[in-house]
């Protein structure tokens, strides 16, 4: 299964890098007719490089010994050249040489990698430690310590669907933008502390040499120390689900500066956006805020236009589920739907959040002035939790 995993993942790194580079150059991503490893901005991805080519040189070597003999001898000792082969057995030098060199050889590659993988796995002594969690099909951050700790965020695809549509022209950095990327300080060793809540997923920089796996109900870490301010993306490198190609990674690495002033910001616009779930809104006030709840959280499955995925996310214009009373609604949107790919949200969004959704959804397209409870406030969705 892990085998499968890491092909799954060197697969999606390689599709990545080929329908990128034929575009130009990504800064903090593939280069056009990038051939090579990246070179990377952390110990590990340079330890990481350092092997790879270490290996290949080896292995040329010994290809070009062994098809350099085997062809010497083909050509110049073959029969028709008046050469008969040699008979012996049990040749004690042989033997020795066929059984040492292979070892040392084994042993020569085995002492730097296996001092590489137990260098990835020691997670002690971070600065800083951030918990990522994987969703279906976003990536949420946690500061759990630092100058920022407390601060949390989703990390959503900033892609337009009319780039993913082909509406109109791909950007720059087509499908690897974020609305919130990750921010951490320049030569800091980072502990990154990964979960998820529905399915496998991974987390994958190639700049810093990082790829580990988010699995639902275990915590899994690794680590990096960027040596290089600057921003570095990567993908989910686990193939999870409808979206799995939209949840990319964005990590800006600031100076230790630039990080407090990022930290003390982030700290102030969590305690002004705070929304209080006791706080009656008024029709509009949650529509235009669900329209963009929606945007960001359900648009990819139910689409733009309410319509869904035949046979995959039903359509939420004209559906009865919709414009009937909103307890099941909201114990859907909370608890997610047994069987099907509906996810939960009770720890994805807040309670004002949800109940902005689904005031949306019953008043856009064609369910505006049809079925009940027209407007759910935040107070019904605590009521339910």
């Amino acid at each position: 299964m892990k085998k499968w995993r890491w092909l799954l993942g060197m697969g999606t790194l390689l599709a990545w890098g080929t329908a990128i580079a034929q575009v130009k150059d990504m800064p903090g991503g593939p280069r056009v007719n990038q051939l090579n490893l990246h070179e990377g901005v952390t110990p590990i991805a340079h330890d990481i490089m350092w092997i790879h080519w270490m290996m290949l040189i080896i292995c040329a070597v010994i290809f070009v010994g062994v098809f350099g003999v085997m062809f010497y001898s083909i050509i110049y000792h073959r029969k028709s050249r008046g050469h008969v082969a040699a008979k012996f057995h049990e040749h004690l030098g042989i033997e020795v040489a066929w059984t040492i060199i292979p070892f040392l050889i084994v042993i020569g590659m085995a002492l730097p990698a296996t001092r590489t993988v137990v260098a990835m796995k020691d997670t002690s002594s971070a600065d800083l430690t951030v918990k990522v969690t994987g969703y279906q099909w976003k990536w949420g951050y946690e500061y759990i310590d630092g100058p920022a700790q407390g601060v949390k965020f989703l990390s959503n695809l900033a892609t337009p669907r009319a780039q993913i549509e082909n509406k109109e022209p791909k950007g720059e950095f087509y499908l690897l933008e974020v609305d919130k990327p990750l921010v951490v300080p320049v030569d800091k060793k980072v502990r990154i502390v990964l979960t998820a809540t529905d399915v496998i997923h991974s987390w994958m920089v190639p700049e810093f040499g990082v790829k580990q796996d988010a699995m639902p109900g275990f915590l899994r870490d690794t680590w990096f120390r960027a040596e290089k301010i600057g921003s570095y993306r990567g993908q989910c490198a686990e193939l999870c689900g409808k979206d799995h190609a939209f949840m990319p990674i964005v990590v800006d690495v600031v100076s230790q500066a630039d990080y407090d002033k990022w930290a003390a910001d982030q700290k102030k616009l969590l305690a002004s956006a705070a929304d209080d779930p006791t706080k009656e809104m008024t029709k509009d006030e949650l529509v235009a805020r669900g329209e963009k709840v929606y945007a960001t959280n359900c648009v990819a499955c139910h689409q733009a236009n309410g319509k869904g995925l035949p046979g995959t996310f039903p359509a939420l214009d004209g559906d009865p589920f919709v414009t009937g009373p909103m307890k099941e609604q909201i114990h859907t949107v909370l608890n997610g739907h047994p069987g099907t790919a509906m996810a939960a949200f009770r720890d994805v969004l807040n309670d004002v959040e949800i109940a902005s959704a689904i005031t949306y959804t019953r008043n856009a397209w064609g369910n505006a002035g049809k079925g009940k409870d027209p407007v759910v406030q935040p107070s019904d969705v605590t009521a339910l939790r």
